[in-house]
């Protein structure tokens, strides 16, 4: 039977997976598509724009999809804190903390939320506890997952395709 916790853990498994699962949904079909977001990632410093814009489109939507119903919730959690993790550095950190500047705050509560869920477990009305009984892997194995894997992921995804434009590249100097 679902309790008051169940029905708050999935609402903020919706808001936070819905949110992130559009911002891949959008780099398909939205502006300039997946063709506007590789130039744009190119152009940000990040190398292979076109498979860079594919893998974070395809990343957006399976962990926010994966943390909206609850399945694997720490992995699905990891692809947040990856995909946070290269968004604050790529671009935000620059712009200091507010998001009202272009900053990080953002990226941290998305990430800061998916961790917290992983953490406490999806509750009774997700996959993970309809398909295992419980909540896979919640705790403190879900902190370690989580974290770990979602660290592990940005921290090679920028040493392998991140190099940040320097001021000539900018100007054409």
């Amino acid at each position: 039977m679902a309790t008051a916790a169940d029905v708050a853990l999935l609402i903020l498994r919706l808001v936070l997976g819905l949110t992130l699962a559009a911002h891949g949904f959008n780099k398909f079909f939205g502006g300039g598509r997946i063709p506007g977001t590789a130039r744009w990632f190119e152009s940000i410093g990040m190398k292979y724009g076109k498979f860079q814009a594919l893998t974070a489109a395809v990343a957006e939507i399976a962990a926010g999809l994966g943390l909206a119903v609850g399945l694997f919730t720490p992995i699905a959690a990891a692809g947040f804190v990856a995909l946070m993790v290269v968004a604050a550095w790529t671009v935000h950190r620059k712009n200091g903390f507010f998001i009202v500047k272009e900053g990080w705050e953002y990226n941290l509560v998305l990430a800061a939320g998916a961790v917290a869920v992983a953490m406490i477990g999806p509750g009774y009305l997700s996959l993970d506890h309809q398909i295992f009984c419980h909540c896979w892997q919640n705790g403190w194995p879900g902190l370690w997952i989580s974290v770990g894997l979602g660290l592990a992921g940005a921290i090679g995804q920028l040493a392998l395709f991140y190099r940040p434009p320097t001021k000539s590249d900018v100007t054409g100097e």
